[in-house]
């Protein structure tokens, strides 16, 4: 592998926004994808039975942190998705002690038509979050989530095509 830069990066239209729209959580194990030489994912297989999708809004929000050491000669990319999920619910509190127990590969949507896979080789931990229920009457009452991804690589693009190709529930 080649460690030289080879393209530059002009400064781009004004287009873009943030936020993100909807997460994808799918069991560990149920998510195979092939690499093109670019890195960019050429293939997705679903193997398990389904994705579960999460609609959002508001403060929910991806970051990747890049963690490089020249000692060492490592670098790895920290996935960090902080999630916050309005209205608590004894069905919610289930799926969010599931989340917390496992440790899923989680598909994220942004506003931009953006797909980004979370977690796929060694799947995202959750590591930390609330659930509140807030003091005044115009507090959050629900739930925050922060699942953590360390990955060799950045969350790669995925092509959306792949929720025509899942079960999504």
């Amino acid at each position: 592998m080649s460690c030289d830069i080879s393209a530059g990066r002009t400064l781009p239209c004004k287009d873009s926004v943030g936020g993100l729209k909807n997460v994808y959580f799918a069991n560990y194990g149920a998510i195979s994808v092939s690499e093109s030489a670019d890195d960019s994912i050429a293939a997705t297989e679903f193997t398990g039975d389904a994705f579960y999708k999460y609609e959002l809004k508001g403060t929910s929000s991806l970051t990747q942190n890049i963690q490089s050491s020249r000692e060492n000669g490592t670098t790895a990319f920290e996935q960090v998705l902080e999630l916050t999920l309005p209205k608590l619910s004894a069905t919610d509190n289930q799926a969010v002690k599931l989340l917390a127990f496992g440790r899923p590969h989680i598909v994220v949507e942004d506003y931009n038509g953006n797909f980004f896979l979370v977690g796929q080789e060694h799947g995202a931990d959750v590591t930390g979050g609330t659930i509140v229920t807030g003091a005044s009457m115009g507090d959050l009452s629900g739930y925050t989530l922060t699942f953590t991804a360390m990955e060799r690589k950045p969350a790669n693009s995925i092509d959306g095509d792949f929720l025509s190709e899942a079960t999504i529930s």
